[in-house]
């Protein structure tokens, strides 16, 4: 397995925790933990982003690596 193809992988896991909070968000009433659902979406949100620019890196690095 290339890093590339980890990078996706791991993006892909990331994305999908994302979801899971976004419906855990949803799902409770209390205040205080809609607010540290909030704030674990956005610390995904921007590993997610650091990862998708690292993925860009390495298909432009490596380009036999794009879409794999």
């Amino acid at each position: 397995m290339t890093v590339a193809s980890q990078v996706r992988q791991t993006l892909a896991s990331l994305k999908g925790v994302q979801g899971n909070l976004r419906i855990y968000s949803t799902q409770t009433q209390d205040d205080e933990t809609v607010s540290i659902y909030k704030e674990a979406l956005e610390t995904t949100e921007a590993v997610i982003n650091d990862l998708e620019k690292r993925v860009q890196v390495l298909e432009f690095q490596e380009p036999q690596y794009e879409g794999n």
